[in-house]
C-alpha cells in the first residue's frame, strides 16, 4: 500500500460481539457444546466478513483513481489503464452466508468500454 496507513476500527464490533455472546449465554444457560459452537461460528462469520471488507477496501486497487495512469489496473483485453468512474458499492457473499458491501473504484477501459471492479 502506498496510500495512508491501514488502521482498522474493529474495537466497537469486538465489544458488540462480546456483549451479544454474553447475553446469548445468559438466555441459553443449558446450551449444548454444539449450540455454543454454532453461535460462535455465526458471530465469527460476521466479524470475518467485516474484516475482509475493510482489508479489501484498504488496497490501492480499491482507490485507483488516486493513482497515475501508469500505476492503475489494466484492462485484461486491451492492456490499457482503466479510467476511474467513481466509487460504487459492490455486494458480495462471504463465508458463513454473510453479506459484504464494499465501496471500490469502478473503472472502464478507454478502448473496449468494459467496466471492472479491479481485484487486489
Amino acid at each position: 500500500m502506498t496510500g495512508k496507513e491501514f488502521e482498522p476500527q474493529w474495537g466497537t464490533l469486538f465489544t458488540e460481539i462480546q456483549e451479544e455472546m454474553r447475553l446469548w449465554r445468559r438466555e441459553h444457560p443449558k446450551a449444548t457444546m454444539r449450540e455454543i459452537e454454532l453461535m460462535t461460528e455465526q458471530v465469527r462469520a460476521r466479524l470475518a466478513a467485516r474484516m475482509v471488507a475493510d482489508v479489501a477496501t484498504a488496497s490501492d486497487t480499491a482507490r485507483f483513481r488516486e493513482q497515475p495512469p501508469e500505476a492503475r489496473p489494466r484492462c485484461p483485453e486491451c492492456q490499457l489503464p482503466l479510467e476511474a468512474r467513481g466509487a460504487k458499492e459492490r455486494r458480495l457473499r462471504a463465508h458463513g452466508a454473510q453479506n459484504v458491501t464494499m465501496a471500490r473504484d469502478y473503472g472502464v477501459c478507454p478502448r473496449c468500454w468494459q467496466g471492472f471492479f479491479p481485484s487486489g
